[in-house]
């Protein structure tokens, strides 16, 4: 018993925990009877008013709200024990009707939070779409400011619907092998611009808009490139082409699909031949240029000839009309044309024969002979 003296008298509520502990009736003697008092043998009650001394019929149990607020039937009790020493009480401060400020400050966060869940700015050139619970449409706003009921009731999501977004093709630089009509692979890159037209649509139509508006560019860019050339795919002569046909297929295409998407525009960044047959291309174009220039030469000689054949044949239509007109003055006329055209080229002249003419003089003869005399330089007399 004077273990357990001190054990009350140091630590209070165990030291009784521990008595009681060794009884076979925790609030008495052995006897199973009311619990005795202060200057009894037993221990006493805890639940009983002091302690379990004075008069039993003022026995009654701690409530519900006694032991959160840390008190006893008495009064407030310490946090070691009712006889101990222990630490400071903790309570929640309470309003001037003795109630506690709990529930006003709950509601006070409800409020707030409902408050700043409920308003909402959409800015300029924004939509937002609202939904119950994040799953069923609701509704759409525009720029301005807006009220819905408190998160998470219904869920707000803002699209900047202006922004004008970029989309490259290939994104990480490799090759994008796409086939002509000739045949021939091309390495071609490009960029897809494109902008929201309805949230709505964007949001809700289909699973992933960026992966349809992605996998349709690429399908229309095949189907148009393989329209051209290879030669006009990498000479740049077709892009403008390209790109107008690739835009208008892409655009049927996503409004069939109520994508909520429209196509600014399609520019093409890069053509070029496979990296593993670069050389060999670029023999294969050196080839075709050096064909295409000896072909160009052959149709300007040919156009030459066929151009002075129709001049020929213009003329000589010009002279039959006129040789039908005078056949026998013509006739001469030629004659003499054509004496004139043959004679010039001989060094002999030919005159008609008379008594007084030589038949044949060596005009030329004489006029070479003339010119070796005028070229020599004059020899001065003797005497002189």
């Amino acid at each position: 018993m004077q273990v357990f003296d001190r054990l009350k008298e140091r630590f209070g509520w165990a030291a009784r925990g521990l008595a009681m502990a060794g009884k076979n009736n925790p609030w008495g003697g052995g006897d199973r009877g009311e619990p005795k008092g202060e200057g009894g043998d037993g221990p006493r009650n805890p639940w009983l008013p002091g302690g379990g001394s004075g008069d039993a019929g003022k026995r009654r149990s701690a409530s519900i709200e006694d032991i959160f607020k840390n008190r006893g039937p008495e009064g407030p009790r310490r946090a070691g024990g009712g006889g101990g020493s222990g630490g400071p009480t903790f309570r929640l401060p309470e309003r001037p009707g003795g109630k506690s400020w709990l529930p006003v400050g709950l509601g006070a966060i409800v409020l707030i939070w409902a408050a700043a869940t409920s308003v909402h700015f959409v800015q300029p050139g924004e939509q937002a779409v609202v939904t119950w619970l994040g799953g069923k449409y609701s509704t759409t706003f525009d720029s301005g400011t807006n009220f819905t009921l408190p998160y998470p009731i219904q869920m707000v999501e803002k699209e900047n619907v202006t922004q004008i977004r970029s989309e490259s093709i290939p994104a990480n630089g490799q090759e994008k092998l796409i086939l002509t009509q000739d045949q021939n692979l091309v390495d071609l890159s490009y960029v897809i611009r494109w902008n929201i037209s309805d949230l709505t649509y964007f949001k809700f139509q289909l699973a992933n808009p960026r992966n349809a508006l992605l996998e349709i560019g690429e399908a229309a860019m095949r189907a148009a490139v393989a329209k051209q050339n290879l030669s006009v795919v990498l000479t740049g002569a077709g892009r403008a082409e390209i790109e107008q046909e690739v835009r208008e297929k892409m655009q049927d295409r996503l409004n069939a699909y109520r994508s909520g998407i429209t196509v600014q525009g399609i520019e093409i960044n890069k053509t070029d031949p496979p990296s593993r047959v670069e050389e060999a291309f670029k023999d294969v174009s050196s080839a075709q240029q050096d064909a295409d220039a000896a072909l160009n030469r052959a149709r300007a000689i040919a156009q030459q000839v066929l151009a002075r054949a129709q001049g020929d044949a213009t003329e000589f239509n010009n002279i039959y009309a006129e040789y039908r007109l005078a056949p026998e003055v013509t006739r001469r006329r030629l004659y003499y044309e054509t004496m004139e055209s043959v004679l010039s080229k001989t060094d002999k002249t030919i005159v008609e024969g008379r008594s007084n003419v030589t038949p044949f003089l060596p005009l030329p003869e004489l006029q070479r002979r003339a010119r070796e005399s005028a070229a020599q330089p004059a020899t001065p007399k003797q005497g002189q």
